[in-house]
């Protein structure tokens, strides 16, 4: 399988995603420029591929950091920004597939696997 380059994956991520950052809501334009955010961050083994990268404006990028997911999801509420949380899981369901698709990602595993955890039981409690 041949590994997109960065820009073709935001691309990629954006439609389909959609054309808004996934955490604050905002909609990409001149002004408002989307980044690729790791869900699973580099530093804690996250991958750079597809299946853990969403389109997010550079403010909540930035302002996110190391934190993991679901901790900035609630702090974007908290915020009262409009965050995707049903996108959020869905990419990160989309990667623990793929790790177990392709193996690998030991560093990854444990991040995620808390997150996955952490997101399916907001889940369940809103229902």
């Amino acid at each position: 399988m041949v590994q997109l380059g960065r820009s073709e994956r935001l691309v990629v991520a954006r439609r389909r995603d959609g054309d808004a950052c996934i955490w604050c809501g905002q909609a990409f334009s001149d002004r408002t420029r989307a980044t690729t955010d790791h869900l699973v961050p580099k530093v804690k083994g996250g991958p750079s591929w597809l299946e853990n990268e969403v389109p997010a404006c550079r403010r909540c990028n930035g302002e996110r950091g190391h934190r993991g997911a679901v901790e900035w999801l609630e702090e974007c509420e908290r915020r009262g920004w409009a965050p995707d949380a049903d996108r959020v899981r869905g990419v990160l369901e989309s990667l623990a597939a793929a790790i177990g698709e392709r193996g690998g990602q030991r560093r990854a595993r444990p991040h995620l696997d808390a997150q996955l955890r952490r997101i399916r039981k907001r889940t369940a409690a809103a229902a």
